[in-house]
């Protein structure tokens, strides 16, 4: 959320600020009354009134009683944000799969749309025709137009929605916003996946109280989102986050970029594979079934058969908390399908070696809640953080 208005801002200029600060609490928030609007806000009670007969006005909230009702007096309004009144387009373009979704304000998914391609298969401008029909379908549905799109793509992403490359989809040098805007007839805002998992995590998942985090991501590659001061660190073109080509073993496999031994080649989709005994690019349903059923066993016997993945892991992990100083660490994809006793014996492994870890009294790491459906919830959020703001 941005700041207050300073001084000499117009008064139309700061009621759009305080119109932006309450669609935004309502749209993270869920339901509350005018009163807890007006305490969470800083604002005096008229202006909340205002600004919610406004919205109530336009078919965006509604008031109702609360079916908690409690105590003797006159009961309070709890303002509710409608779905359907303000929607936007999220897309999660995978390596194997890919996921349209309407998303209502307050986040309620309104409807999906999704196809499966085999690994690498397909050129971009097959798939964003496909996006767009899937877009105007949905919109068909729910009979009216999204406030904005935001797109998830495994690749290097510019700010503009220029892919620079994407390797595990085979497209290099494709204008993804530009097209989908064409098509869709909307903004469109593109963002690499991991940072769009960190942005997911940090607004409805683990990281909400976390003022800096990491969001380390594993599907076929390798990425990483951070949240730096509770604002999305980006970097000057848009390119920060690539922790998969740290490299961690000098002289080790071959990766894709033209270096050896990255991370995404120890613990990579493929390096699961290898860990698990499932051959190298195996479906993700046989890879998070073959986790699940681990997990339900001893740990012992889960911490043996990826004794070498968690090293691998855990190394990594700790040149991120010593390079960046989150407070969290959340494994995303399929690292959130990893045995408690992986995940626990990375954090010790970090815990131990870590400075920056040792110097805070240690760095939490957890395992996703949202899993596969971070991308997805992430994209929506980059939509909304400018359909909102207006």
């Amino acid at each position: 959320m941005s700041g207050p208005p300073t001084a000499g801002t117009r008064p139309d200029e700061v009621r759009r600020h305080n119109r932006a600060a309450l669609l935004r609490r309502l749209h993270v928030g869920g339901p509350c009354t005018r009163a807890e609007l007006a305490a969470e806000l800083g604002l005096n009670r008229s202006t909340i009134k205002a600004l919610v007969d406004g919205l109530a006005d336009a078919g965006v909230v509604v008031e109702q009683v609360s079916v908690k009702r409690t105590g003797a007096g006159r009961p309070s309004l709890l303002v509710l944000p409608q779905p359907r009144s303000l929607w936007v387009l999220a897309v999660d373009v995978g390596v194997e799969q890919t996921t349209v979704a309407a998303v209502g304000f307050g986040g309620e998914v309104l409807g999906t749309r999704g196809w499966t391609l085999p690994r690498g298969s397909g050129s971009p401008d097959d798939l964003l025709a496909k996006v767009g029909t899937a877009g105007r379908r949905l919109a068909e549905r729910i009979g009216s137009e999204p406030v904005g799109v935001g797109v998830s793509v495994p690749g290097v992403v510019r700010r503009d929605g220029y892919v620079h490359e994407a390797p595990n989809l085979h497209w290099a040098g494709v204008p993804v916003g530009e097209r989908l805007s064409a098509a869709l007839h909307r903004p469109v805002l593109v963002g690499n996946d991991a940072e769009l998992g960190a942005l997911a995590e940090h607004t409805r998942g683990v990281a909400t109280e976390a003022a800096d985090m990491v969001f380390v991501s594993v599907d076929v590659g390798v990425g990483g989102g951070v949240i730096s001061e509770r604002a999305a660190l980006r970097g000057s073109g848009g390119y920060v986050g690539e922790l998969g080509h740290m490299v961690v073993r000098p002289g080790g496999r071959p990766c894709y970029c033209g270096c050896q031994g990255c991370w995404e080649t120890e613990i990579g989709e493929d390096a699961l594979c290898r860990a698990l005994g499932l051959p190298e690019g195996s479906p993700r349903e046989a890879v998070v079934g073959e986790l699940r059923s681990l997990a339900g066993e001893p740990p012992q016997v889960a911490l043996n058969r990826l004794r070498e993945f968690t090293d691998w892991l855990g190394l990594g992990l700790i040149n991120v908390v010593n390079l960046l100083g989150p407070q969290l660490v959340v494994l995303g994809d399929l690292l959130a399908a990893l045995p408690d006793a992986v995940v626990d014996e990375a954090a010790a492994t970090v815990r131990e070696r870590s400075l920056v870890s040792r110097a805070v009294g240690g760095i939490r790491i957890v395992a996703s809640p949202l899993g596969k459906e971070a991308k997805i919830i992430g994209a929506a959020e980059l939509a909304f953080q400018q359909a909102l703001a207006g």
